[in-house]
C-alpha cells in the first residue's frame, strides 16, 4: 500500500439483518463500508481495509466502483449480525451474533500511508492492541470507534463489558467515537457533556459522541453540538460510522466546530435511507445552509 491516502477506513464487513417497526431488511454493513462511502463522496482519496467471506465480495465491488481502493483478506466466514430496534430511539437496539471473521494483524496495516485512519471494529478482538500500536508509530491521525472494544459476545448477544485496557489504548488515539450508551458504560455518567470530558481526560484529544438527537464533540477544551435533521428516520444502522468518518474527513481542513456541523448534516442525509451514504455532496452543503446557519 504505497499510495498516500487522505483517509483509510478499517474494520470487518458485517452481513446485517435489521429488524424494526418498518420490517426486516438485509444490509451490507460494517464501519469501513459506511465510512468509505461518505469519504469518497466528499472527493477524498480513500482506502478500505476489511475481512470477509469471498461470497460477500459484492460490498468490495461496490466500493471499487465509486473509486475506493480496497485491501481485502478473505476468511472462511463473514461477521454476521441481527440488529433489532425495539423503538424509534436509535440508541436502543439488541444485536445477535451468528458468526465472526478473523482478527486483523499488524502485517495488514504495516505498509499503510494516510493522513488519518478510522478504526471501526464491531466486537472486541477484531482489532488487537498491537494493530493500534503499529498505526500509532506512523505519522497519521487515529480515530477509534469504542464499540469494537467494549462489546463482547455472551450467549449469542453483543453486550458491553468492562475494558481494563481502556486508558492505555485511549492514550494512543487522537479521536474517540462513542454513543451516549457506550459513554455511560465507560464512565458511569449519564450526562453526555460530563462523560465526554471524562473520556478526554483518559487520553483522546477529541471526543465524537452521537446521541438520539445529534452530535456532541469535545475538542480543545470546548463543546460543539449539532442536531440531526433527517426528513425521515430509516437508515439507523451505520449512523455512528458515517458520522465519525465524515468528521475525520472534514477535520483534515476544517475546525472542530465546522467538522461537527458537516458530520451532523451528512449523517442526517444518510439516515434517510438504508445502507451507506449515497447522496450528492452538494446536498450536504444545501442542508447546512438550510438548517445549521445559526450554529
Amino acid at each position: 500500500m504505497k499510495t498516500q491516502y487522505d483517509i483509510v477506513c478499517l474494520g470487518h464487513y458485517t452481513k446485517d439483518t435489521i429488524i424494526s417497526s418498518s420490517g426486516t431488511r438485509h444490509v451490507n454493513g460494517g464501519g469501513f463500508n459506511y465510512g468509505s462511502h461518505v469519504v469518497a463522496a466528499m472527493g477524498l482519496k480513500v482506502a478500505a481495509i476489511t475481512k470477509l467471506a469471498r461470497e460477500d465480495h459484492v460490498v468490495v465491488d461496490e466500493l471499487e466502483k465509486i473509486g475506493v481502493d480496497t485491501y481485502v483478506t478473505y476468511t472462511p466466514k463473514s461477521t454476521c449480525f441481527t440488529l433489532e430496534y425495539p423503538s424509534s430511539n436509535p440508541d436502543e437496539r439488541v444485536i445477535y451474533v451468528h458468526s465472526t471473521s478473523e482478527p486483523f494483524t499488524p502485517k495488514e496495516v504495516e505498509n499503510i500511508s494516510a493522513k488519518a485512519i478510522v478504526i471501526s471494529p464491531s466486537i472486541r478482538g477484531e482489532v488487537p492492541e498491537e494493530v493500534v500500536d503499529t498505526l500509532r508509530a506512523k505519522n497519521m491521525r487515529i480515530a477509534l470507534d469504542v464499540q469494537g472494544f467494549i462489546r463482547i459476545q455472551l450467549d449469542g448477544k453483543l453486550i458491553h463489558a468492562d475494558w481494563p485496557e481502556k486508558e492505555r489504548i485511549l492514550a494512543k488515539v487522537d479521536v474517540l467515537k462513542t454513543d451516549a450508551v457506550e459513554a455511560e458504560s465507560l464512565t458511569g455518567e449519564k450526562d453526555i457533556h460530563k462523560a465526554a470530558k471524562m473520556l478526554a481526560d483518559m487520553g483522546s484529544r477529541e471526543i465524537v459522541l452521537t446521541h438520539r438527537d445529534g452530535l456532541l464533540v469535545y475538542a480543545d477544551g470546548s463543546f460543539f453540538e449539532a442536531a440531526f435533521h433527517p426528513k425521515e428516520l430509516i437508515g439507523r444502522s451505520g449512523r455512528g460510522d458515517t458520522c465519525v468518518s465524515s468528521y475525520m474527513a472534514a477535520r483534515l481542513e476544517k475546525s472542530p466546530k465546522e467538522a461537527t456541523i458537516w458530520a451532523a448534516a451528512a449523517t442526517s442525509l444518510k439516515m434517510e435511507a438504508e445502507g451507506p451514504f449515497r447522496r450528492d455532496i452538494s446536498e450536504v452543503k444545501e442542508l447546512i445552509n438550510l438548517r445549521y446557519r445559526g450554529n
